[in-house]
C-alpha cells in the first residue's frame, strides 16, 4: 500500500539538486535548484520549506527524505536539513539502503549513486532481459543491465557541459537553447542552427553508435531507455532510443522507499 504521507526525493548532482515530491505512491511535482558547495543545512532546509509551502504541505508532514548524492561535501548539510526542517529520517541510497541489483563493477563503491538508482528503476519498469539506460545529465552515461545484474557502462561528455565548455573558449558563439527548427538534419547557415543541429544530431549519432555496439554484449531482447533533461530532444533523431523516462532516478528513489514500507531487508531483496 502506498504511503499516505509525502516523501521527498532528492538527487544531489554536480550541476543541480533536483527535488521531487511523492504523494500516495506517485511523483506529484519536481523542482530544480542549483548545486553549490556553499549550501548549508539552513539554506537548503529553507528552500525545501518554500517548496513544501508552494505544494501546500508542511515540511513536518514529510515521512522521509530519499537521497541520491554524487557530491559528498553536501551530504552532511542534506542530512541535517532533513532532520531539522522535516524531523524525519534521511536515507542515502545506496549507503543507507542497498539497491537490489547485483553490482558487477570491479570496485562497486565507485559506481555513482545516480547511476545505480537509475539502473534499478529501469529494471523494475521494463521486462526485457537486457537494458541500456542512457542518462543525459552533466555527463552522458550508458548503463548496461542484464537481468538483475548491473554490469557497468560508459561515461561520455554531457550535452550541456560540452556546450558550456565550447562557449567558454569561443567568444563569438551565441547562447542557444538547442531547439531544432527542422525535423531533418540540415546544413546550418547561421551559428545557432549549426550548433543546435551539430549538438543534437551529433550526440544522437554517438549514442546510436555506442548502443549498437553494446547491444552485442547483452543477451535476449534489449530495451534502450533515455532519461535526463535532454533525452526528449535527442529521441526524435535517434535510431536507438525506444523509451524516454525523464524522471527515472526519482522513480528509483520512490521504489527504494517502497522497501522501507514493506519492511524488506537487504537479505530478502531479489537478485
Amino acid at each position: 500500500m502506498a504511503s499516505v504521507d509525502p516523501v521527498l526525493l532528492i538527487d544531489v548532482g554536480n550541476t543541480n539538486i533536483k527535488v521531487g515530491l511523492a504523494v500516495l505512491g506517485s511523483i506529484r511535482s519536481s523542482y530544480v535548484l542549483p548545486s553549490s558547495l556553499t549550501e548549508t543545512a539552513d539554506t537548503l532546509g529553507l528552500k525545501i520549506t518554500d517548496i513544501c509551502r508552494h505544494e501546500q504541505i508542511s515540511p513536518k508532514a514529510v515521512s522521509a527524505w530519499m537521497v541520491s548524492s554524487v557530491v559528498p561535501p553536501l551530504d552532511s548539510a542534506v542530512r541535517r536539513a532533513g532532520e531539522k526542517f522535516s524531523d524525519c529520517p534521511v536515507y542515502f541510497v545506496p549507503d543507507s539502503l542497498e539497491v537490489p541489483l547485483q553490482n558487477a563493477y570491479d570496485n562497486p563503491s565507485e559506481v555513482g549513486a545516480d547511476r545505480l538508482v537509475t539502473a534499478y528503476a529501469a529494471r523494475e519498469l521494463f521486462s526485457s532481459p537486457g537494458l541500456l539506460v542512457v542518462d543525459f545529465g552533466t555527463a552522458t552515461t550508458l548503463e548496461c543491465i542484464q537481468d538483475w545484474q548491473y554490469l557497468g557502462g560508459l561515461i561520455c561528455p554531457g550535452i550541456f557541459s560540452s556546450l558550456q565548455a565550447l562557449g567558454g573558449q569561443t567568444s563569438k558563439l551565441p547562447r542557444i537553447s538547442l531547439e531544432l527548427d527542422s525535423s531533418d538534419l540540415i546544413i546550418g547557415r547561421n551559428t545557432a542552427t549549426s550548433m543546435s543541429h551539430g549538438f543534437i544530431y551529433g550526440f544522437a549519432a554517438m549514442i546510436d553508435g555506442l548502443c549498437h555496439r553494446l547491444q552485442g554484449l547483452l543477451r535476449g531482447e534489449i530495451t534502450v531507455v533515455g532519461t535526463g533533461g535532454y533525452a526528449a530532444r535527442v529521441q526524435p533523431v535517434s535510431a536507438c532510443l525506444q523509451e524516454v523516462r525523464p524522471d527515472l532516478l526519482m522513480q528509483g528513489l520512490l521504489l527504494m522507499y517502497g522497501f522501507l514500507e514493506e519492511g524488506r531487508t537487504a537479505g530478502e531483496q531479489r537478485r
